[in-house]
């Protein structure tokens, strides 16, 4: 099965055709077609290694979904100064359904 090694965000993702992956928040609706140039590796029979990208190659999905993570709680405390804040953080994602791997 083919997989390639993507950059998107700041972050590496490893997707293969069908995989539904959150990623840093992109531009458009759901529905909409995306294009990733960034690929780093591919994957399957013969793999090919980028240096640092493989080219020609590009990875293609489909924006699912936007929305927000989990909620993670930050607290921060100093003993003995009577110094404590709390504070929440949802971090935005974009699902993207991965429809081609193209090398």
């Amino acid at each position: 099965m083919a997989y390639a090694v993507i950059r998107t965000g700041g972050k590496q993702y490893r997707v293969a055709e069908g995989d539904v992956v959150r990623v840093a928040t992109l531009a458009g609706a759901p529905g909409d077609k995306v294009t990733f140039n960034e690929v780093l590796a591919l994957g399957g029979d013969t793999p090919r290694l980028g240096q640092p990208l493989v080219s020609g190659a590009a990875v293609e999905g489909e924006i699912v979904e936007h929305g927000r993570g989990e909620k993670l709680v930050v607290f921060k405390f100093r003993r003995r100064k009577r110094s404590r804040r709390k504070a929440g953080h949802r971090q935005a994602f974009t699902a993207v359904r991965i429809t081609g791997v193209k090398g």
